[in-house]
């Protein structure tokens, strides 16, 4: 074994010893507890604004050397008023009701025993993350706040910013009295080190990876832990028959313009060929007006003649920027068919006034999020009243949508007896 190799073990090894006393210490702190150890965590991390902005400085000047595209330089920007929000989202966890404990169902099961169904932590989360350093805070609040522990591991990109950021928390803490191993950082950025972690089934309860598709493979392929996927947003609207034209245009430009480079945004847009000619032409011009690239079938290029002919490849593309994919459907049928066949199965929405059609897409469409008459820019931890979100799961089983606190426990029964032995 190389010294580099060493290195990764005995770091692996450090992480995994540290984190399950860690776990069992957050799991029984009482509620009013873990809201003290939030709150002295933002406390915490305002304090140390000028350390955490002058990290993340380093992370966007090295972003802007390596070439890294807009969409990603505007991830990493945490200054200003996004610092403000994380820190305010912080405080805001911290007065979410108490996920721990909460009884879910209670029966008399055989002789008379009385059983209960209780929500508990999931025990030790590896988190395994790009890009957005505010990651680093919405993760490590919420698993504390649902009493679990946290190993988090963050992109070479925001290498800077989420030592910084996991510095402080880690210091609100400690002077919270808690143990400041319920939040570990991975301080290696070496890729070798994630299989070594994910190997660690004795010592990890649950991965969760959120980034692009790369990452997403490279976890699910190496895990010996089981993986909840917060895997890329290819989101749609579809412009029904009976939209209204006026509104279906103001959505297509929040949800793709707002912000481009979040999983929310839209990447495709179905046009009903009922109003494709008198939406298109308008929509042409709202989006050349917001530098927005297009990229259509030939139905709509015909109405949008400064657009780029799309390719297969293009409908199934999370761009993160100014690029939308816009197509011609022949009616409600064939919306649905390419939105299930060509999306991601995170946000999709319909505009119409028509209620039946609205209902008959949020039945049909498989998504984690699925909308009428609304942005697709909705789906998110914040906006759903969760406080901050681990990430946007992608994932059938366990937990669908914005990952909150809730969805950061199991549960387990109690059982109570007067003696009873199974006859």
């Amino acid at each position: 074994m190389s010294t580099a190799e060493k290195i990764l073990q005995r770091h692996v090894e450090s992480l995994c010893t540290n984190a399950r006393p860690a776990a069992r210490t957050v799991a029984l702190l009482p509620d009013a507890k873990r809201r003290a150890a939030l709150k002295a965590a933002a406390t915490a991390i305002a304090a140390a604004r000028s350390a955490i902005e002058k990290a993340n400085a380093l992370d966007l000047a090295q972003a802007e050397r390596d070439g890294l595209s807009a969409a990603m330089i505007d991830r990493l920007r945490l200054g200003g008023k996004r610092l403000d929000s994380l820190i305010a989202d912080l405080r805001q966890v911290a007065t979410l009701p108490d996920p721990v404990g909460q009884v879910l169902e209670k029966r008399t099961i055989a002789q008379g025993i009385k059983a209960e169904k209780i929500s508990v932590p999931i025990g030790v989360v590896a988190i395994i993350f790009e890009s957005r350093p505010n990651v680093t805070i919405d993760a490590a609040s919420l698993c504390l706040r649902a009493g679990n522990a946290c190993i988090l591991r963050g992109g070479k990109e925001a290498v800077h910013s989420n030592r910084a950021l996991a510095t402080a928390f880690r210091a609100g803490l400690k002077k919270a009295g808690v143990n400041p191993d319920v939040v570990q950082l991975v301080q290696e950025q070496d890729r070798a080190l994630i299989p070594l972690l994910l190997s660690r089934d004795d010592a990890l309860d649950l991965v969760i990876p959120r980034g692009g598709e790369a990452l997403i493979k490279a976890v699910v392929a190496c895990s010996k832990v089981p993986v909840i996927k917060h895997d890329k947003g290819v989101c749609s609207l579809y412009i029904h028959a009976k939209a209204d034209l006026r509104m279906a245009l103001s959505l297509v430009i929040n949800a793709k313009c707002q912000r481009p480079g979040v999983c929310n945004a839209i990447e495709n847009l179905w046009v009903d060929q009922t109003v494709a000619k008198s939406f298109l032409p308008a929509l042409s011009k709202a989006l050349q007006k917001a530098n927005v690239e297009v990229r259509a079938d030939g139905r709509a290029r015909l109405m949008m003649p400064n657009a780029i002919r799309a390719t297969v490849e293009d409908w199934t593309t999370e761009y993160l920027s100014l690029t939308l994919a816009v197509g011609v459907v022949d009616n409600l049928d064939d919306a649905i068919l390419k939105t299930e066949t060509f999306g991601s199965h995170h946000s999709d929405g319909i505009i119409t006034r028509d209620v039946k059609a609205a209902e008959r897409y949020l039945a049909e469409v498989d998504s984690a999020c699925v909308y009428h008459n609304a942005s697709t820019r909705f789906t998110d931890g914040g906006q759903f009243g969760f406080g901050a979100e681990v990430g946007i799961s992608t994932n059938r089983v366990h937990a669908r949508g914005p990952m909150g606190i809730r969805e950061l426990c199991t549960y387990k029964w109690l059982c109570r007896g007067k003696g009873q032995a199974r006859e």
